[in-house]
C-alpha cells in the first residue's frame, strides 16, 4: 500500500520505563518533538499548541502528549484501573496506530485523561459501533498530572508493541499513525493530521511513524 505522508518518529531507547510525565527527564529529554496545532480541518487553533513526544524499545513503544489548556473538562469519579467507555466525551488525548501492512479501516485507539483515566479500542471501520473485538486489551499503562498554575497537563503512554503488529520493533519499521485532542466543556478538537472531517476516524489522513536510532 502507499503510505502517506507526513512523517514523525519515535527515538529508540536502550532501557524501558515506567510512564513518565516529565519533559525534561532522562527519559524524554532528547526525544523528537511532533507539533499539534490545527483543528480537525487544518484551521490553526490558539492557545493549545501540543507537543508529542515518542520512544521505543525492543518491546514498548512510549508517548508524552504536552497539553497545555485553557479550560478543564474532567469526569466526575474517575475510575483509573479499568477502561473508561465514552472517554472522548471529556479531555483526550489519542492516539490511533495501525500497521501498515494492514487493512487501512484497522487500527488500535489508545486515549488518556488529565486525571490518568485511559481507554483501548480494537478499531474495525467496517463494524457498525467501528470495534473489531470487545474483549480485546493492549495490556497498556499511563500516567497523567495537571500543572493547574501553568494550565498544562501531561500524559503518558505505555504500549505494548505486540499489540500494534506482528513482528519485532526494530530501527525502519513504519506504524500509521494520528494524534487527537479533546479540550474543554465546548470542546477544542485537534488533530496531528487533520480528518477533514468530524469524526477523528479517517484512517486515508494518518501520516506515518517511523521507529529510529
Amino acid at each position: 500500500m502507499h503510505l502517506a505522508q507526513p512523517q514523525t518518529v519515535s527515538n529508540f531507547a536502550q532501557q524501558d520505563s515506567a510512564p513518565d510525565t516529565n519533559p525534561i527527564s532522562d527519559f524524554w529529554r532528547d526525544a523528537t518533538i511532533t507539533s499539534m496545532t490545527d483543528d480537525a480541518y487544518g484551521n490553526k487553533v490558539a492557545g493549545h499548541a501540543t507537543e508529542i513526544r515518542s520512544r521505543w524499545t525492543v518491546s514498548r513503544l512510549y508517548f508524552l502528549f504536552v497539553c497545555p489548556y485553557q479550560q478543564l473538562h474532567l469526569k466526575p469519579n474517575p475510575v483509573l484501573d479499568q477502561p473508561t467507555p465514552g472517554l472522548w466525551n471529556w479531555d483526550v488525548a489519542e492516539a490511533f496506530i495501525g500497521s501498515p501492512e494492514g487493512p487501512v479501516d484497522r487500527y488500535k485507539e489508545f486515549e488518556l485523561s488529565p486525571q490518568g483515566e485511559w481507554l483501548d479500542l480494537d478499531i474495525d471501520l467496517k463494524q457498525p459501533d467501528k470495534v473489531a473485538l470487545t474483549s480485546w486489551t493492549s495490556g497498556s499503562q499511563v500516567a497523567a498530572r495537571i500543572e493547574h498554575d501553568r494550565k498544562i497537563w501531561y500524559g503518558a503512554m505505555r504500549i505494548p508493541y505486540p499489540c500494534l503488529e506482528a513482528g519485532e520493533a526494530k530501527v525502519g519499521n513504519l506504524l500509521r499513525i494520528n494524534f487527537f485532542r479533546s479540550q474543554g466543556t465546548k470542546p477544542v478538537e485537534m488533530a496531528w493530521q487533520p480528518p477533514m472531517q468530524a469524526s477523528f476516524h479517517a484512517p486515508e489522513q494518518f501520516g506515518i511513524l517511523k521507529l529510529v536510532r
